[in-house]
């Protein structure tokens, strides 16, 4: 098991303006400050489920589990698994996104989630779950405020039982480490490495004043011109546009 550093963690305050954007929102200022490949690391490429976003964006650091509900020889080989991963989520500071890898996939045959697990995690500090298999209970698991976001709905738990926590996991075609961030929301996830948080919120909030700044009024404002008009608005905005990027990050956007 790899215990997560709790040291270098952001601002509580900090966790809670970045919740107030939607993921994409974040990763456009993610992606001005990661070294990573922008299409393939750090989200998810396979299709996720938000089976709540009502809740909106959930914001928090990885803790990490591994499953395999089709198999009973799991509780027969650690019956005590269950209370040491629990201690383990206990022993590290909140907010926690509990990720979730099910060896089962594809197939889905139980799951780890319903209002009991849900309600527990909730107290341990945990504010919701990213898994590949599936999720039950959601109302219920609604009501704690335990947001889920999964790749489909089951009846039953088969025989679930932690296999392994604390480790490196894939879920989603993503690779999570614990203590990974995570910004998750109805679009999918984004998870951001350690030596990419502490610019985050930073660059986050100056692309969205950049874009509401320069493209998105030049479009807005140009609905009554003739198009000649508004094309030439739009090129200029967008050259405003890059120029501020330039400055700021010495890159160029999307366009």
């Amino acid at each position: 098991m790899n215990t997560p550093p709790h040291n270098a963690r952001l601002d509580p305050g900090v966790l809670q303006q970045l919740k107030r954007w939607n993921t994409p929102t974040i990763y456009n200022g993610w992606e001005q400050v990661t070294k990573r490949n922008a299409a393939f690391d750090g989200v998810n490429v396979e299709e996720t489920r938000d089976f709540m976003p009502q809740m909106g964006a959930m914001v928090g650091y990885a803790v990490t589990l591994v499953i395999e509900p089709s198999k009973p020889e799991h509780r027969a080989a650690n019956p005590e698994a269950g209370e040491q991963y629990r201690r383990y989520i206990a022993s590290i500071p909140g907010p926690k996104i509990v990720v979730v890898q099910d060896l089962d996939k594809p197939m889905v045959l139980g799951s780890h989630w319903g209002e009991v697990n849900a309600t527990m995690h909730r107290a341990l500090g945990c504010v919701g779950t990213i898994t590949d298999g599936a999720v039950r209970d959601i109302d219920e698991m609604t009501d704690a405020g335990f947001k889920a976001i999964a790749r489909r709905l089951c009846v039953g738990h088969a025989f679930v039982h932690p296999v392994r926590w604390g480790c490196e996991v894939e879920v989603f075609g993503a690779k999570v480490k614990p203590g990974d961030l995570i910004h998750a929301d109805k679009h999918g996830f984004l998870v951001i490495s350690p030596e990419e948080q502490d610019r985050l919120l930073d660059a986050a909030t100056f692309m969205d004043r950049n874009e509401c700044e320069t493209v998105i009024p030049a479009a807005r404002d140009s609905e009554n011109d003739d198009l000649k008009i508004k094309l030439a608005k739009m090129e200029v905005a967008i050259g405003v546009f890059r120029d501020n990027l330039k400055k700021k990050f010495a890159s160029e956007g999307e366009w």
